[in-house]
């Protein structure tokens, strides 16, 4: 029988023995003994399991990334040292000098960054659309050498919600994966495999740490994308000459193919991995994320409607307030609560929402968001501060937009602190 989420948050991915630790216990090692040359030949080959050296793999991670990938209902999962390294190994695993990604538009200015500059120097070009494009327009973008569409469930900042239906479906007509940045809503609220799409990445710092502990992030596989029905994934479905001719969806077949490859390959070359100690702390904070998150979403509903009655505030964006532009496609595929991120810009522009910012207390200004504590940011002058007015338009963010992240405090001080903080413009 499958267990509920909240039972899963608490007990998923590692189960004690007897008489071994109850929690998740801390291999803070490099490197791992055997007896023989053979025994560890046998790992270097893929033909037998276990661990050598921590760049690579290390039990605590894993125990980690299984119970993340649980979570989602994926197949397979895997820790990385942030949620960057997530989404470009999720992309580089599968696109490599030649190809091209199709992007929403409508995300997080350091993965925007990641595709657009340093990702085309390696010779992969990105075409970004609008999360609120037609089909038509979807389909435009696609070109033969097309290798994976690419969106985030709830944009950070902007909160714009990825139709991932469409999304999906525009991906699969050539016979590419949608992979979905899941980080803003986490599997307590959306489960982006129920709608289509076939990789998961998530920045972990953010909801799933929740305590500004550790920066992580993870890549799930769903389990289900058929690598062998086009001839568009060569390194999945050829042999891999750096590991003895190995063909990955022979050997490891739909359900562990992706992560296999992108462990033996890309964790063994660039090393991105998260520590064994964060990857700890990670998993305190995913036994409570399924609690947490749900009074995040009842503080943000009840800023966000706060706001929306204030008149020095021009606009708000917030996928769970009745009348937001994504309200509808947020209660189809997050009908129990969206996230704990408020977007909202101060009547007076960029100046005014600098004053603003200077005027709070209780909020802490930080690059940083989904966290115990309440934090706020005003992206044009942070995050996005390398994007021209173009792009900012293009990612969802104007020079007067301020993101608000509530946190489990309560409600009355927040909105009390937004209010002093109006004030003194």
């Amino acid at each position: 029988m499958k267990k509920g989420i909240g039972t899963r948050c608490v007990q998923a991915g590692y189960t004690p023995g007897n008489g071994e630790p109850r929690q998740i216990p801390i291999i803070q090692s490099t490197t791992f003994k055997y007896d023989t040359s053979e025994d560890m030949g046998k790992l270097f080959d893929l033909e037998a399991s276990g661990y050598f050296y921590t760049r690579l793999q290390n039990p605590t991670n894993d125990y980690v990334a299984a119970k993340i990938a649980d979570l989602e209902g994926g197949t397979a999962a895997m820790l990385t040292s942030s949620g960057q390294a997530a989404n470009f190994y999720a992309v580089f695993n599968i696109a490599s000098c030649g190809d091209h990604v199709v992007s929403s538009s409508s995300i997080y200015g350091g993965t925007y960054n990641l595709f657009a500059v340093t990702m085309k120097r390696m010779g992969i070009d990105f075409t970004f659309v609008s999360p609120d494009c037609s089909e038509e327009e979807l389909e435009a973008a696609f070109r033969p050498n097309t290798k994976a569409v690419f969106g985030e469930t709830i944009a950070n900042p902007a909160l714009t919600v990825l139709d991932i239906e469409k999304f999906a479906k525009a991906a699969h007509a050539h016979g590419v994966p949608l992979i979905v940045d899941n980080t803003f809503a986490t599997p307590i609220n959306c489960r982006p495999f129920e709608w289509g799409a076939d990789i998961v990445t998530h920045s972990t710092t953010k909801y799933m740490d929740g305590h500004a502990a550790g920066v992580g992030g993870c890549i799930v596989d769903s389990g289900r994308f058929n690598w062998a029905a086009n001839d568009k994934f060569p390194g999945l479905t050829t042999p891999d000459e750096s590991y003895h001719g190995i063909t990955y969806t022979e050997k490891f077949g739909l359900e562990g193919a992706f992560i296999t490859k992108c462990t033996a390959q890309l964790m063994r070359d660039f090393g991105s991995i998260q520590s064994p100690q964060n990857a700890f702390y990670l998993n305190l904070g995913l036994e409570s994320l399924h609690v947490r998150v749900k009074r995040h979403c009842e503080n943000a509903l009840a800023v966000a409607k706060y706001l929306a009655g204030n008149d020095k505030v021009a606009w708000v964006t917030y996928p769970g307030l009745e009348g937001d532009k994504y309200y509808d496609v947020a209660r189809k595929y997050m009908p129990g609560g969206t996230c704990g991120v408020v977007s909202f810009g101060v009547k007076g522009g960029r100046a005014a929402a600098e004053k603003f910012m200077a005027g709070l207390r209780v909020a802490a200004i930080e690059t940083h968001v989904a966290d115990a504590r309440t934090c706020c940011l005003h992206p044009a002058s942070a995050t996005h501060r390398q994007m021209n007015d173009a792009e900012l338009a293009a990612a969802g963010v104007s020079p007067d937009l301020v993101r608000f992240s509530c946190g489990l405090e309560d409600a009355a001080d927040l909105i009390a602190d937004i209010e002093n903080a109006l004030a003194n413009i």
